[in-house]
């Protein structure tokens, strides 16, 4: 098992996270193109191979509205390592898939837009860091727009995350006026030169102290006096109290000039931990060099429309993949082969047959897994319980034709094994007009568009007088069915939630009726 320790720690396995607009697709695409995954095109970004697209955003939905929707996971290798980059949703509407996401990285990077500083989703996408203990970095982004002060953005990160911002690099020049780097590593002074649409790699020069003062002036003046305070402040990058999740390094840079790209992805090498023995469910930890195992973490269908095959998302968490090899899905007890894995790139995929700790693997088709499962060759491996979000949105689904209601059952199974939405039915009624429960209104119109284009099952999509969910139990259902404003539903899964009308009517079913199971869920309204 040496190779296996050996390949896991060239393994670098993070999540982009975001503020919507914030740039993260764009960095995403420019990792890739300093990391030699995409080549430059006639002023833009183009696939490796001449592919048509390689971006993470696939999704028709999210082309048109320039948004990510669903998570992504791309590889590709950079300075020797084996590079595991997972992109997220930004919408808050999908924050569900981003806690999911997060769970199979090991760091985040955190891009927040210089104009903007601390957004309402990059808070909230911060503390599931913080819950989560998942250490993060900070990627400064369109330093080339008029923006925030750099002193002024890093007090703000203080004060509001209640983290010590300890910078990587330093900005020459205000924002607007972006002239290069301070690597305050090295002390060199990188000065960019753009490109045309930023297409290509932006040249790099290191210059030195004296000839940055001739060129620059007064912004490497006030550049260097920025560093000479946070060097008293004491301001410097550390790996213990990075991964401890009580500070973050900073970089300041501009992802669609490409200015800063390379120091950032040099820090995703320097600072984000390979993979570390996994924690398990009773408390101990699973050594990476242990037989095989692996998190189910996502499942999706529809990424390819030729194929309209299924793709469980697996984080190696220990051990050797071999394309395949048996395992067993944890949540039926059950064998499957996996001959049918493969390493994905956003929606491009090729056949893998070897992967290590901290990689992802699509296993497509592998009908006995869901999301939250754990898959093993060797011994039981019971990883911790993924929760589940709290919805507050609630719709009745029809499908409008009734001759297509064998393709609606089936989209609807689809989309809540996927979690796009949760699919709560009443025993007595089935799947004649589920309610869908969501955490976001966003993923209703994702869930419509997909039931009519996927699975060519057109819906209607109608209110309910619901507006607050609570976990119950088979024993207390009887009870609050009984009860006005109150309705109890199942999962597919056997999860009975409790809708009620308004939350004064929940507090005081509470009160009134403390025997009853009534558990709170992760969130409300998103991340919390």
């Amino acid at each position: 098992m040496s190779d296996v320790k050996t390949e896991a720690n060239r393994r670098r396995t993070f999540a982009i996270i975001s503020h919507p607009d914030a740039g993260k697709t764009t960095l995403t695409e420019k990792f890739l193109l300093y990391g030699g995954a995409l080549t430059a095109g006639a002023g833009a970004v183009k696939a490796r191979a001449g592919r048509r697209s390689a971006t993470s955003d696939w999704m028709e939905m999210e082309q048109q509205r320039g948004i990510s929707i669903t998570s992504a996971a791309l590889q590709f290798e950079y300075r020797d390592c084996i590079i595991n980059l997972l992109d997220t949703p930004g919408h808050r509407d999908f924050s569900e898939d981003t806690y999911r996401v997060l769970v199979a990285a090991d760091a985040a990077v955190m891009v927040l837009d210089a104009a903007k500083g601390i957004e309402p989703q990059t808070l909230k996408l911060f503390e599931v860091c913080r819950e989560r203990e998942i250490p993060f970095m900070t990627f400064i982004n369109k330093w080339d727009r008029p923006g925030l002060g750099a002193l002024q953005l890093l007090d703000e990160i203080e004060k509001t995350l209640i983290v010590e911002p300890t910078p990587v690099t330093w900005p020459v020049g205000l924002a607007g006026e972006f002239k290069g780097i301070i690597h305050r590593g090295s002390g060199d002074y990188i000065r960019f030169t753009r490109t045309a649409h930023g297409s290509t790699i932006a040249p790099e020069e290191i210059v030195t102290a004296e000839q940055a003062q001739i060129d620059e002036g007064e912004a490497w003046t006030s550049a260097a006096e920025e560093t000479e305070l946070l060097d008293a402040l004491e301001r410097s990058p550390d790996v213990k109290t990075f991964l401890a999740c009580e500070s973050t390094p900073v970089f300041f840079g501009s992802a669609m000039t490409n200015f800063g790209v390379r120091a950032l992805l040099d820090g995703v090498v320097d600072l984000v931990p390979s993979p570390t023995p996994r924690a398990l469910a009773d408390g101990g930890r699973l050594p990476v060099d242990a037989p095989f195992s692996g998190l189910v973490f996502k499942v999706q269908a529809g990424m390819d429309k030729s194929h309209r095959d299924r793709i469980a998302f697996v984080r190696v968490c220990s051990g050797q993949f071999e394309r395949g090899m048996m395992a067993t899905a944890g949540g039926t007890g059950r064998q499957f082969s996996t001959k049918y894995a493969q390493t994905l790139f956003g929606q491009d995929r090729e056949t893998v047959d070897l992967a290590y700790p901290g990689d992802i693997l699509g296993l497509v088709n592998a009908t006995d897994v869901r999301v939250g499962d754990a898959i093993y060759s060797g011994g039981v491996v019971d990883f911790p319980e993924l929760p589940a979000f709290a919805p507050e949105f609630f719709m009745v689904a029809r499908v409008l034709d009734t001759s297509k209601f064998k393709q609606f059952r089936k989209g609807i199974a689809q989309l809540d094994e996927e979690g796009a939405v949760q699919v709560l039915r009443d025993p007595d009624l089935g799947d004649q007009a589920p309610i869908l429960a969501a955490v976001g209104q966003l993923q209703f119109e994702v869930a419509s568009s997909r039931l009519e284009n996927e699975f060519g099952a057109p819906v209607e999509l109608n209110p309910t007088r619901y507006t607050i969910a609570r976990k119950t139990d088979a024993a207390s259902g009887p009870k609050l069915r009984a009860m006005q404003g109150v309705d109890v539903l199942q999962r597919a899964n056997g999860t009975h939630l409790a809708l009620f009308e308004s939350r004064y009517w929940m507090d005081r079913v509470l009160a009134d009726h403390p025997e009853l199971t009534l558990e709170r869920m992760v969130a409300e309204g998103g991340l919390s």
